[in-house]
């Protein structure tokens, strides 16, 4: 097992804890720089991956290091995408412009949500940010003006400083890159007072509140950040999909969010990641499913006949081509982690590391689940 040996505060200051792990992120972003050439039929789906990598780490923010569960990160994906398509199109901003103002717009509604959101916790705070989703997609469906309403708005391609984005490729790594700059941004700010500030009211608000950490400015100020992060990737999505419409931005959309962040890991930008690649390649594996299955269900009825056994594999087939088959895999899925694995993708990856690094030593008692007691079970 390895050990970083520390020799002054300015290394408790660094993004990566030694070098070792600084160069397996360069070998990472050496892999998401020729991946164009490696699977360039799957770079929309992966383009998708890196947008719902910022959406995760908006979430991530907010329900992973605040505390704050929120059920209406659609709504401000769909505040972001409108605005970001308004200034863009009908007004004719620069883009860059245009997906600032989006992610400013953003922020501003999520500060308007945060303040009388302030005085609530739990499932009061999940039913107010649903209501307020619910609100927003009506208002999606009613201002014709500016959201072109039930009948929808075509985007057009991004174009910045009068280079297209318009292909597959340049698209990606326009992706790629605010990615990038979405994680070290966030990094950054976890690791100031801040972001310690979010993490001790996650932990504790009483505790947090007697350390002097003002909770009502600390909370609007990661509603603020949470929905600006969610407003520049609106301005993605909206060029992703190619065409706005007020029922993509659902509460669906919001649940598979949470999803996202629950399975890859709750507090850790990790598994933000991890979650985003989840959410957007399962569709991708199902839909690949389905194509492949006929193929290889003809064999073995035809090797062994008809009978129970063609019974059985009709019945597979059957259930894979079922319509509602990806939501109901979502919530199984979601209801296995939390039963089984908790702390999410990251969470088993870290528990596998500290597995081998200890292997053969490592003892039962380090991986065993302990029982987690609810407050009222404490006094007995």
């Amino acid at each position: 097992m390895r050990f970083t040996f520390k020799t002054g505060y300015v290394q408790d200051l660094g993004l990566f804890r030694d070098n070792v792990q600084r160069n397996w992120y360069v070998a990472l972003l050496a892999l998401a720089l020729v991946l164009p050439v490696l699977v360039p039929a799957y770079l929309i789906d992966i383009s998708l991956v890196y947008i719902y990598g910022l959406c995760g780490l908006s979430l991530m923010v907010l329900a992973g290091y605040t505390g704050l569960v929120s059920l209406g990160h659609a709504a401000f994906l769909g505040i972001g995408a409108y605005a970001h398509v308004y200034f863009f199109q009908d007004l004719h901003l620069p883009w860059i412009v245009a997906m600032t103002l989006a992610a400013v717009l953003s922020a501003a509604v999520g500060v308007v949500v945060g303040v009388p959101a302030l005085r609530m916790t739990g499932v009061y705070l999940t039913i107010a940010t649903l209501a307020f989703a619910l609100i927003i997609q009506e208002v999606f469906a009613q201002w014709d003006k500016v959201t072109g309403g039930l009948k929808g708005k075509p985007v057009d391609k991004p174009v910045i400083f009068g280079v297209s984005f318009g292909t597959a490729e340049s698209f990606y790594f326009l992706c790629l890159a605010a990615l990038i700059g979405g994680l070290w941004l966030t990094a950054n700010l976890l690791r100031s007072p801040t972001g310690r500030a979010w993490v001790a009211i996650r932990d504790s608000q009483i505790a947090a509140q007697s350390m002097g950490v003002h909770l009502a400015k600390y909370k609007t100020m990661a509603f603020a950040y949470s929905a600006g992060l969610m407003g520049v990737a609106g301005a993605l999505f909206a060029h992703k999909i190619g065409f706005l419409a007020p029922d993509i931005f659902s509460v669906l959309l919001s649940i598979q969010f949470l999803l996202m962040v629950v399975v890859g890991g709750l507090g850790s930008l990790h598994g933000a990641v991890y979650g985003a690649v989840f959410v957007a390649m399962l569709p991708v594996g199902i839909s690949q499913a389905r194509d492949v299955l006929p193929a290889w269900i003809s064999q073995p009825v035809a090797a062994f006949g008809k009978g129970a056994g063609d019974a059985v594999f009709v019945a597979i087939d059957r259930f894979v081509k079922q319509p509602g088959l990806e939501p109901g895999i979502f919530g199984l899925i979601l209801v296995l982690m939390i039963l089984f694995e908790p702390l999410g993708i990251y969470g088993r990856w870290v528990k596998l590391k500290v597995y081998f690094s200890l292997f053969p030593l490592y003892k039962t008692a380090t991986f065993k689940r302990q029982k987690a007691y609810m407050r009222s079970e404490r006094l007995r």
